[in-house]
């Protein structure tokens, strides 16, 4: 129940460090579910961006895909418009000014089916037209495992990015001046890279610093090394850039939403430095963007927590790589 863990959440409440620093949230979900509604008035309830000593300064947002208000009827390729139109709706809500200053939703990231190939312009030209002054890019997952499965794990067909027609829809965004929102798991990575060598005219983003795994026959310490070549080898590629969050999702093994109180900022920049401050040092503050990823985090920490952990992580950076790293890298790739 949602009232449940917010009164889980509510064991730990911090005043927010550095509270006028600028931040675009580059990363988040609406959706309105049974049991599980996540709007304008949640996320602002998250933000508390109205008032209060908990609150950060979140200026902007951008939405990402969550299969969230789909058509119902209509041609299935199309079917995806409706998130976009759904979320159009709340960004001009929050336009009007009377709900706060963030600027919610001011980019949108939304679906279509790449292996459509060259089809798939239909699509790309229907998700603008749905939202001409904030659509900015696709997230089409690739996710896959051979054992995620039996956890109830939603996952795709293997080798999906390697797919000649998934590369055909893949190159069309470029076309468009659109981004591509890569999610997928961590030893995926590889062909995460082969995929940016191939088409280097898009600009990938490169999601949950590319889904370290720690739940199944997946352990933490084990998954790490990997990981952290992986990651290197995507840096390589100038067209990706990466978000730094995610990892408070129950996948990645830190068992925080098991624990009778939720986690600190401390406990959470701990946890979570070793990622973070690896990726930074491979791409760059330009290249690097915070992202809160909720409501999905929220399963393990509050959201003015999390954006204090992320603060604490970037401590030892200047004011001109904080300013990447919390809002420029976000508003320039996504033209906020």
């Amino acid at each position: 129940m949602a009232e449940d863990r917010d009164a889980w959440l509510a064991q730990v409440r911090e005043e927010a460090l550095e509270p006028e620093l600028p931040i675009c949230d580059p990363h988040h979900h609406f959706w309105d579910r049974e049991g599980d509604r996540y709007l304008l008035d949640e996320l602002l309830e998250d933000t508390a961006t109205r008032e209060g000593p908990t609150a950060h300064n979140i200026v902007s947002t951008v939405f990402v895909q969550c299969r969230s208000m789909y058509r119902e009827s209509g041609p299935e390729q199309l079917k995806p418009v409706g998130e976009t139109e759904f979320v159009q709706g709340i960004a001009a809500q929050s336009a009007s000014g009377q709900y706060g200053p963030t600027a919610v939703a001011a980019g949108i990231v939304g679906h279509a089916d790449l292996t459509l190939g060259a089809a798939v312009d239909e699509v790309l030209e229907a998700q603008l037209a749905a939202s001409p002054n904030r659509f900015r890019g696709i997230r089409h997952s690739t996710v896959w495992d051979p054992d995620l499965e039996t956890f109830g794990r939603r996952s795709t067909t293997q080798g999906l990015m390697a797919d000649s027609r998934f590369r055909e829809g893949f190159r069309r965004l470029a076309h468009y001046d659109l981004t591509f929102d890569a999610w997928h798991y961590h030893h995926q990575l590889p062909e995460l890279a082969e995929l940016a060598r191939a088409v280097p005219e898009v600009t990938i983003v490169l999601c949950h610093v590319g889904g370290p795994l720690g739940i199944g026959p997946y352990r933490r310490e084990e998954v790490f090394e990997g990981w952290k070549q992986d990651i290197e080898t995507v840096a390589q590629c100038p067209n990706v850039v990466v978000k730094l969050g995610g990892l408070s999702m129950t996948i990645c093994g830190f068992e925080w939403h098991t624990r009778e109180a939720p986690p600190s900022s401390n406990d959470l920049a701990e946890a979570t430095a070793p990622y973070f401050l690896h990726c930074i040092e491979q791409f760059g503050p330009e290249r690097c963007m915070f992202e809160s990823n909720f409501p999905v985090d929220k399963a393990s920490c509050s959201y003015g927590v999390l954006w204090n952990s992320f603060k604490r992580v970037a401590s030892g950076f200047s004011s001109d790589e904080k300013a990447a790293l919390f809002h420029d890298t976000a508003t320039r790739i996504y033209r906020i």
